[in-house]
């Protein structure tokens, strides 16, 4: 693939499995870098039992980015609901943890896995270890564990790591610096796309990168993190941890969301993104609005497909 254009993908979540669905079908390199601030659920349980990173986001990029029989894909994502120990636990984060105490390490596990699931392109952690983001609201709580953050219910201020001594890893940079285009997003702003930025290291490369930086903004607020947030909130939210030439485009919705939807997601406290033209603009962005949604009963999606078809009319012809 050395003659591929190298797309890096920074995030965590739905939102960037989502998004690498579309982009694998493209004639293009992935990287996807994936946060391990995770604490919660499955992914928490075995964090602290086994003393690994989290492998909750890895296992779904990791079969984002595969090319299995779906039914391969139902096995990895299944979750066992019953069972003394087991119950919570979905097969894929088994299998990571496994490869991880089987090669000793936890991204030797991921490589290993990626070749077993035929995975398009390299799925690196953030960081070789587990961290914890912490969060600082604007009344001076602090509030540790990204699962904990949603539940304080209250305006966030800012974010930060822990432990100080965080370490990217070496082919995460390097992906960074050979990147044609790096894409932000989409995905919860504080606790799937802030963590990887704020790697020490890791948010001072893709700021200064040479290659385009693009931002999928989300199309839903999310409870307790950016409730109320227009389009130009989320950016302003990146601008405080990176400088504003490290962004040079972002692409947000303008499809209006159905009445029976917003009903449904009124009931989790969420609200569609507001898309504030003139704010977004006057950053300096170029702003791509489209119809970038879908509906799987009647939960919200990005569509993967046009999303990718942009990120690709977004890759510079000659670097």
């Amino acid at each position: 693939m050395k003659n591929l254009p190298k797309v890096v993908a920074i995030g965590g979540g739905t939102g960037l499995s989502v998004l690498l669905r579309g982009l694998k079908k493209k004639p293009i390199d992935i990287t996807a870098i994936v946060t391990v601030a995770d604490d919660g659920g499955s992914s928490g349980r075995l964090r602290h039992e086994l003393q690994i990173p989290p492998p909750g986001d890895i296992r779904n990029v990791l079969v984002a980015l595969s090319e299995t029989e779906p039914v391969f894909e139902k096995l990895l994502q299944h979750r066992f609901t019953n069972g003394n120990g087991l119950s919570g636990h979905s097969i894929g984060n088994l299998l990571l943890a496994a490869m991880a105490d089987i090669t000793g390490d936890f991204v030797q596990g991921i490589r290993e896995l990626s070749h077993v699931l035929n995975v398009k392109g390299r799925v690196l952690p953030a960081a070789n270890q587990s961290i914890v983001l912490n969060a600082v609201m604007i009344d001076g709580t602090i509030v540790e564990g990204e699962s904990n953050i949603p539940k304080h219910q209250d305006k966030i201020d800012h974010v930060y790591l822990t432990p100080k001594d965080i370490a990217p890893l070496p082919d995460s940079i390097q992906a960074i610096r050979e990147a044609d285009l790096i894409v932000l997003g989409p995905g919860s702003l504080y606790t799937s796309v802030l963590p990887n930025l704020l790697v020490p290291e890791l948010g001072e490369e893709i700021a200064k990168a040479s290659a385009p930086k693009i931002y999928v903004c989300n199309v839903m607020t999310q409870k307790g993190e950016t409730d109320h947030f227009t389009a130009s909130d989320h950016v302003q939210v990146l601008l405080d941890y990176i400088p504003l030439s490290s962004i040079d485009s972002v692409i947000v919705n303008k499809r209006p969301v159905p009445k029976k939807v917003l009903k449904r997601y009124a009931l989790e406290g969420a609200e569609p993104v507001v898309y504030d033209k003139k704010r977004l603009e006057d950053f300096g962005l170029k702003v791509i609005s489209d119809d970038i949604i879908k509906y799987d009963d009647d939960v919200i999606r990005h569509n993967e497909h046009i999303v990718a078809d942009w990120i690709m009319k977004l890759l510079p012809k000659t670097r």
